[in-house]
């Protein structure tokens, strides 16, 4: 039996089981098990099971071993527990205010701080869904308060929640190093402009909605004094220090990426400590959401992982390549169908499912173009950022929803949608067409 054909097979079979929403570790773990049991079997032109289960579990296992015992792994629990102590302790919510106060004469001031306080929670945690489940409780009910309209309410947190796949720290761009042994920190900065400018491209969706339709966000009729609005930038100092903690730092090569998370880390939780917006008794409950999300993540990159040790083995990724060579497909061409196949997918899977799925396949076929890893994974991180809100399955606006306690139905959220995914259109034509956006800040390191 060609083992070719076998990695054929396992790949058509996990989309089968992801179709039925069998859950994405154990459709592409158990697969690939399965199927490395079946080309160790047939290796030598017949069937030949002696061994074969015995050599599928030493490969399965040293697999998951290696990925697990990555250093740059380390970096996600870091990530997330720092989101964790940052919106415990206040950090994030102190950048919300200062926007809020600043922005608050302009047409739809308050969605535009919320946008900005999703941007600065990104800066932090690196993961959207903390960003909209977060956000969403402090400033969809602070708007809906002000007789904001509900899509304008909803739509533009759950957007917003997903500049926490783009502006560094990200661990979308952590796994995706990973898997190509490309750099971390090259990723995350590379990720800083085409993020400022989506956060940028959702606050011109809410101005230029709330100029046509003023009757959806009522503009405050009293400003913030001066002196008020100096002191609340004054007050989110913690959040300003920790962002240039992590990127300053990563840019002038004084610490690793790594590093950075640690040091942000602690950083936090001893000014929580030191200002009594953080206890002792809140590190419990913290450290146990962090093993939770931690062991989620780990085992779908552990699965993913084995995975992709069957695609080398089968040669699958090669095949792809001389494929795609004989069909004389051009770059440009080529860069379209990845896009396409990213957005249908955005709107049935989660991202890491998407990432771990296709990475594998994808990348042989990126590096015979020649093109650059690091602004590819820049272009992959924002199609996985516009799944997050792609009707049928936006997980953004489910985890909205369920932060506000569905007090306003998933049809309402996503019908305010549709006006920030053509901004995010809009940034991905520019990522692609100039790829300087990504690669500016990268190379001049």
């Amino acid at each position: 039996m060609d083992i070719t054909l076998i990695g054929y097979l396992a790949c058509a079979t996990v989309l089968i089981l992801l179709a039925i929403r069998v859950p994405i570790a154990w459709a592409i773990g158990g697969v690939a098990v399965i199927a490395l049991f079946l080309v160790f079997s047939f290796r030598t032109g017949s069937f030949v099971p002696d061994r074969a289960f015995a050599r599928t579990l030493q490969i399965s296992f040293s697999a998951t071993f290696e990925l697990i015992h990555s250093y740059n792994l380390s970096m996600i629990p870091l990530f997330i527990a720092l989101g964790a102590v940052a919106e415990r302790a206040g950090i994030t919510t102190e950048i919300y205010a200062a926007a809020r106060m600043w922005l608050a004469r302009l047409p739809g001031g308050v969605a535009i701080a919320s946008v900005a306080g999703c941007g600065g929670f990104s800066a932090i945690s690196g993961s959207s869904i903390a960003c909209a489940s977060t956000m969403g409780r402090i400033c969809t009910p602070e708007m809906l308060k002000l007789n904001y309209d509900e899509r304008l309410a909803t739509a533009s947190v759950a957007a917003g929640g997903t500049l926490g796949s783009l502006i560094p720290p990200s661990i979308l761009f952590i796994i995706y190093a990973i898997f190509t042994e490309t750099s971390i920190a090259q990723l995350f900065l590379a990720g800083i402009i085409p993020g400022l400018i989506s956060l940028l491209g959702y606050a011109m969706v809410i101005y230029f909605w709330v100029k046509r339709s003023p009757e959806i966000a009522p503009i405050r009729e009293d400003d913030y004094p001066w002196r008020e609005k100096i002191a609340s930038l004054l007050k989110a100092w913690p959040a300003f220090l920790l962002f240039f903690l992590i990127i300053g730092g990563i840019y002038g090569g004084i610490f690793t990426a790594t590093e950075a998370a640690a040091l942000s880390l602690i950083f936090a939780v001893v000014l929580g400590l030191m200002r009594r917006s953080l206890s002792i008794q809140d590190i419990i409950p913290i450290l146990r959401d962090v093993a939770s999300t931690t062991g989620g993540i780990f085992f779908i990159a552990a699965c993913a992982k084995v995975f992709v040790t069957l695609i080398a083995l089968t040669g699958l990724s090669n095949n792809l390549v001389t494929a795609l060579g004989e069909a004389d497909i051009g770059p440009w061409v080529f860069i379209a169908m990845v896009c396409l196949i990213y957005l249908v997918l955005g709107m049935f899977l989660d991202p890491i499912g998407i990432m771990v799925l296709t990475l594998p396949l994808m990348i042989p076929m990126v590096e015979s173009y020649g093109f650059n890893l690091i602004w590819f994974g820049v272009i992959i991180v924002k199609l996985l950022e516009i799944g997050l809100i792609t009707p049928p399955v936006g997980l953004n606006v489910f985890v909205l929803a369920a932060a506000i306690e569905e007090r306003i139905s998933i049809g309402q959220i996503f019908s305010g949608i549709w006006r920030f995914l053509v901004s995010d259109l809009a940034v991905l034509i520019l990522i692609v067409a100039i790829p300087a956006l990504s690669l500016a800040i990268p190379t001049s390191m």
